[in-house]
């Protein structure tokens, strides 16, 4: 007699339907421009374009190594399953000089080539060679930041972030970094007490600032718009309020800041001495008269 068919409890089809939902999601979501970016942010740099295709080629050779391996895994586990008429063990190889040349070789290149690979990028993200259409000294302190724009002689200085608990607007507060859209943007990295590291995640790069040293990377703006920075290196009781806003932004409306600074008397060069004090701008030590602030940006003074 033929069993009756059973009921699929809601439970059942609840569970169903999410793993059906799941999968659906898991399809579409790999259309998405988030995923075909390999989940990294989007770029608002030419720079930033170089990572992704760098990103994205090495996960593509890590996935083909790992298919290679793992069904190579496989196909020794079902070709060389222990059958119910074999007895005792298998028939034991030592040495095959070939297959151990080729697994020691093989990665060997890879690794080589890997290495090879992110040199040149790595090169590529330092070119500072290329005369930039704007310098900016960026300073790090605890737990905020300055921005010495050379060219125009003007400052803006920070403070630390005031999170209120959680509550919305603390970003009001925070320093904000002018930059003019599709022009090559030079920073110059120092610090005023510990390291620090200047990162701005859609820039696709970040450079630490180390005391008594001067750090330089460049990047080429491409996309308007107003994006999330921080100090990305450990750097006290208070790292994580270490944040600022960056503006990419017209070159009129960049001038129009740089005007406005002028007009608040934020004129000059703040100092790069180590100093911990140095954090309300009343206490800063300006340039002597007749030294001019790109030479020591040049210069790293």
């Amino acid at each position: 007699m033929r069993r009756p068919l059973e009921k699929t409890s809601p439970a059942r089809r609840r569970r169903i339907a999410a793993v059906g939902l799941g999968g659906a999601a898991l399809l579409l979501s790999a259309c998405s421009p988030r995923v075909e970016r390999g989940y990294l942010p989007h770029g608002v740099t030419k720079n930033a374009n170089e990572v992704i295709d760098f990103w994205l080629g090495t996960w593509y050779w890590t996935l083909a190594v790992g298919v290679l391996v793992w069904g190579l895994i496989f196909w020794c586990i079902v070709r060389y399953r222990r059958r119910k008429s074999d007895t005792g063990f298998p028939a034991q190889m030592q040495y095959n000089v070939p297959l151990e040349i080729l697994y020691t070789v093989v990665p060997i290149v890879m690794v080589a080539v890997l290495f090879g690979k992110t040199v040149g990028l790595e090169n590529k993200l330092l070119d500072t060679s290329q005369k930039p259409d704007v310098t900016i000294n960026v300073v790090g302190k605890q737990w905020s930041w300055d921005f010495n724009y050379a060219d125009e002689k003007v400052y803006e200085t920070g403070v630390m972030a005031d999170m209120k608990a959680g509550k919305p607007g603390a970003e009001k507060g925070l320093p904000t970094l002018y930059l003019p859209v599709n022009k090559r943007v030079e920073f110059v990295l120092t610090t005023r007490d510990v390291i620090h590291t200047f990162w701005v995640p859609q820039f696709m790069q970040k450079l630490d600032m180390i005391p008594s040293r001067v750090n330089r990377f460049a990047v080429d703006t491409t996309e308007e718009g107003t994006f999330k920075g921080k100090c990305a290196e450990l750097c006290g009781a208070y790292h994580s309020q270490m944040l600022f806003n960056v503006k990419v932004v017209s070159q009129e409306e960049y001038d129009k800041h740089m005007d406005d600074l002028r007009k608040q008397g934020k004129t000059g060069f703040l100092s790069n001495s180590l100093n911990r004090a140095s954090v309300d701008p009343k206490d800063q030590q300006f340039l002597p008269d007749g030294l001019d602030s790109s030479d020591i940006v040049k210069e790293g003074k």
